[in-house]
C-alpha cells in the first residue's frame, strides 16, 4: 500500500510529460511542465536517490563524519540537516539555473524541459551526491585533493589547474550578467548598491550591537531591502541622483573588479556572511513566490515547443541543439561548480551520513526546480519580446523600430509600440538587447507577480525586485567564488612554493586575491567590450568548462566505485560521464575546427582577420580597432577551449588506467580516511 501514492505520482508526472511533449500547434498551460517536473523529482528522490544510498554507497549512520571527529567550531561543525540544506542550496544555486534555461528557450520550451528533468535525475544530482559522499569519507577534502588521492599526483595537479581556470570563467560570466542587468539602470543600480551598506550594518549589528539576535537582524534586512527598492524609483526619477547612479557597462566592469578585490579580503562576518544571509532570505522567498504565482496565474506557454533554431542559426547563441543545448543549460541539469561545494565545504558540516541524500541529491533537485521556473518564465513571454531582449544590438539595431523589424523577420511578430510599452511598464527606458537572461526573467517575474499582487501598476516594482533578487545572490557568488579561487590559487602555487599555502600570512592571500581578481576581471572586460555582446561568446566557454568539470567529478566517482570493488554499480556514474564527455568534447571541438564562423572561434577569427587585412570592417564592428578586439577575443576563447579539452581528455586517460588497475586487483584499493585513525593522532 505504501507504494501506491508514489505510483500515482509517477503516472501523473508521466502523463504531464506526454502532454508537454506531444502538444503541437496550440498553447498549453505552464502547469503541465511544473507538474511533470515536480512529480519526476519526487519519484526520483524516493527511489533512485535511496537506491544509490543503500546499494551503491552503503551509507552508515553509525560512522562518525568529519564534522564529528574533527569538530573545531570553525570549519568542522556538525550542522542540523535542515540548516545545512539551506546553506548548501544557497552555495550551489547561482546565476546558472536562472540564466541558462532562459537562453535555452530560443529553441522552444520542450528541449530544455526534457534535459533539465532527465539531466538532473541521472547526472546532476548523482554527481553532487557522489562527490559529497566521497569527500565525506575522506576528511572533507577538496576535488583536486580527491583526484590526487585516487588517481595520483599528476592527475590531481591537472584537476586543480582545470578547476581554477573554470572558476575564473564562472566568476567572469557571473559578473557579466550583473553588468548587463544593471547597465543604464539607475533604479536597479541604486537598489543593489544599497545592499552593501545594509549587509555591513547587519554584520556590525550581530557582532557588536545585538549578538545572536537573528530575528532582529532579519527584520532589519527585510525592511532595508524593501526601502532600497521603493527609494530606487525616486532616485531614478531625480534629475540629480538619476545620472549619479547611471553607469555604462565599462564603468560597471571596473566597479565590480574593485568590489571583488575588496570584498574577498574583508572579514567574513562584515560583508560575506550577512550578504549570504540576505541572499538566501530573498532567494528562497522569491522562488516560493514565483512557484505560487505560476500556480495561481496558470499562464499559457507562448513560446512554441520547438523553434526553427533547433538546427542552429539562433540569435541568442549559435549552434544546433546537439551539443550546444546541453552546455547552454550549464546549471539546473548538471553543474561541475557544485563539485567544488560538495567537496571541501559541505562535507565538513554534515552531521550524519544519512543526511547526505537530502543535501546532495535533494539540493540539486531543488536547483533543477528553480531552472524549470526560469524556463517557464521565459516561455510565457511574447516570443517577440523575448528575442528583442536577447538578440545582440548588432542584430536589433538597439532601438524599438529596428528591433521590431529584425525580430518580425525571424518569424516572431512584434511591434515597436509593444517594445516601448513593455519598457515603460517595468520602469526602464529600453529593453532592447538586454542580453544575459537576467532582464528577461525579471520581466517574466514582474508579469507573474503583478498578476497576483498589485496589478499592472506594480510591474515596475516587481521588475526591480526581480533584478535585486538576481543580482544580490550573483554578487554573493562573486564574493564567495573569489575567496574560494584565492584558496585554490594558493594551493596551486603552493605546489612549487609550500609557504604560499599559509593562511596565517597576509602577503600570500593578498597576492593570490590580486591574481584571481585580475584573471576574472580580464575576461569580464573582454565580455563587456566585445562588439558581439559578450554573453554570446563567453557563455559557451562557461558552459563547456562547467560541464567538463562535472564530467571530471563523475570520472572521480567512477574511479572510486571501481577501487571500492563496487564496479557492478559503476553504470550509475559511467552513463552520465559518457554523455557529458560526448557533449563537451563535441562542443569544444566544434568551437575549434568547425568551418562555420557562427560556431567556431577559429573560423570566426580567420574571417575577421582576412577582412581586416583587406581594410574591410565587418558588422557588428564599427572600426578596425573593433575588428582587432573581436579577433583577439576569438583566439583567447579558442585557447581556453583547447585547454579545457586537454584537461578532460587527460583525466579521462587517468580514469581509465586507474579503473583497469582497480578491476584487476583482488581487494579494494580505495583511500578512505577512517575516523579511528584520525582520533588516534
Amino acid at each position: 500500500m505504501k507504494h501506491i501514492p508514489w505510483i500515482i505520482l509517477g503516472l501523473v508526472a508521466l502523463a504531464s510529460l506526454a502532454v508537454v511533449g506531444a502538444t503541437r500547434g496550440e498553447q498549453i498551460s505552464a502547469l503541465w511542465i511544473v507538474m511533470a517536473a515536480t512529480g519526476s523529482f519526487l519519484v526520483a528522490y524516493r527511489n533512485y536517490a535511496l537506491y544509490i544510498a543503500s546499494n551503491v554507497m552503503r551509507l552508515d549512520p553509525a560512522r562518525p563524519t568529519p564534522a564529528n571527529y574533527r569538530a573545531d567550531g570553525l570549519d568542522y561543525v556538525a550542522t542540523d540537516r535542515r540548516v545545512l540544506f539551506g546553506h548548501h542550496f544557497a552555495a550551489i544555486a547561482g546565476a546558472g539555473p536562472l540564466v541558462g534555461p532562459v537562453l535555452a528557450a530560443q529553441m522552444g520550451y520542450l528541449p530544455g524541459t526534457l534535459w533539465i528533468i532527465a539531466g538532473v535525475i541521472l547526472a546532476g544530482a548523482v554527481q553532487d551526491f557522489m562527490v559529497l559522499f566521497i569527500s565525506m569519507r575522506r576528511d572533507g577534502r577538496s576535488l583536486g585533493e580527491l583526484v590526487r588521492m585516487e588517481m595520483g599526483r599528476t592527475a590531481g595537479t591537472i584537476a586543480l589547474i582545470g578547476a581554477f581556470m573554470i572558476m575564473v570563467i564562472i566568476l567572469a560570466v557571473l559578473a557579466l550578467i550583473v553588468v548587463r542587468a544593471l547597465a543604464e539602470s539607475p533604479w536597479g543600480m541604486f537598489t543593489v548598491a544599497m545592499t552593501v551598506p545594509l549587509a555591513v550594518l547587519m554584520g556590525v549589528y550581530t557582532r557588536w550591537i545585538r549578538p545572536a539576535r537573528i530575528g532582529e537582524v532579519s527584520a532589519l534586512g527585510f525592511v532595508g531591502l524593501v526601502l532600497a527598492i521603493v527609494i530606487g524609483q525616486y532616485v531614478a526619477q531625480s534629475p540629480f541622483w538619476g545620472p549619479v547612479f547611471t553607469f555604462t557597462p565599462l564603468q560597471l566592469c571596473w566597479i565590480l573588479i574593485g568590489y571583488g578585490a575588496v570584498a574577498s579580503v574583508l572579514p567574513v562576518w562584515l560583508l560575506l556572511a550577512p550578504r549570504d544571509y540576505l541572499s538566501t532570505f530573498l532567494k528562497i522567498g522569491a522562488i516560493i513566490a514565483l512557484a505560487i504565482g505560476i500556480v495561481v496565474m496558470a499562464p499559457p506557454l507562448q513560446m512554441p515547443p520547438l523553434t526553427k533554431f533547433v538546427a542552429g542559426g539562433g540569435p541568442v547563441w549559435s549552434g544546433a541543439l546537439f551539443p550546444f543545448l546541453f552546455i547552454t543549460i550549464a546549471c539546473g541539469a548538471v553543474s561541475g561548480f557544485h563539485a567544488l561545494i560538495a567537496s571541501g565545504t559541505t562535507p565538513k558540516l554534515i552531521a550524519n551520513e544519512n543526511d547526505a541524500p537530502v543535501i546532495g541529491y535533494g539540493g540539486m533537485l531543488m536547483e533543477a526546480f528553480v531552472a524549470i521556473m526560469a524556463l517557464v518564465g521565459a516561455s510565457i513571454l511574447d516570443p517577440g519580446i523575448y528575442f528583442a531582449m536577447n538578440s545582440p544590438a548588432a542584430l536589433t539595431g538597439g532601438n524599438p523600430a529596428s528591433a521590431a523589424v529584425a525580430v518580425t523577420a525571424m518569424g516572431f511578430p512584434v511591434t515597436a509600440e509593444t517594445l516601448v510599452q513593455t519598457a515603460r511598464e517595468v520602469g526602464e527606458t529600453s529593453i532592447i538587447s538586454r542580453t544575459g537572461g537576467a532582464p528577461t526573467l525579471a520581466v517574466a517575474m514582474a508579469e507573474i507577480f503583478s498578476h497576483v499582487a498589485g496589478g499592472p501598476g506594480m510591474k515596475a516594482f516587481w521588475y526591480h525586485f526581480a533584478i535585486l533578487f538576481e543580482a544580490l545572490f550573483i554578487l554573493t557568488a562573486v564574493d564567495a567564488g573569489t575567496r574560494a579561487g584565492r584558496f585554490m590559487l594558493q594551493d596551486l602555487i603552493g605546489l612549487a612554493a609550500p609557504s604560499f599555502r599559509s593562511t596565517s600570512s597576509y602577503a600570500p592571500g593578498v597576492i593570490a586575491t590580486a591574481l584571481c581578481v585580475g584573471a576574472w576581471g580580464f575576461f569580464l572586460y573582454q565580455g563587456v567590450t566585445d562588439p558581439l555582446g559578450g554573453v554570446n561568446t563567453l557563455w559557451p566557454v562557461f558552459g563547456i568548462s562547467n560541464q567538463m568539470l562535472a564530467a571530471i567529478a563523475l570520472m572521480l566517482a567512477t574511479t572510486v566505485l571501481f577501487r571500492m570493488k563496487r564496479h557492478r554499480f559503476a553504470w550509475v556514474t559511467m552513463a552520465p560521464t559518457a554523455w557529458l564527455v560526448l557533449c563537451t568534447v563535441s562542443a569544444a571541438a566544434l568551437k575549434l575546427v568547425s568551418n562555420d564562423p557562427a560556431i567556431s572561434f577559429v573560423a570566426h577569427a580567420a574571417r575577421f582577420s582576412a577582412a581586416a587585412a583587406r581594410g574591410e570592417v565587418l558588422a557588428p564592428a564599427k572600426s578596425i580597432a573593433d575588428m582587432q578586439r573581436i579577433i583577439f577575443n576569438d583566439w583567447v576563447d579558442a585557447a581556453l577551449c583547447a585547454l579545457f579539452l586537454a584537461v578532460v581528455l587527460s583525466l579521462l586517460f587517468f580514469t581509465v588506467r586507474t579503473c583497469i588497475v582497480a578491476f584487476r586487483s583482488d581487494a579494494a584499493t580505495t583511500r578512505e580516511i577512517r575516523p579511528d585513525t584520525v582520533l588516534a593522532e
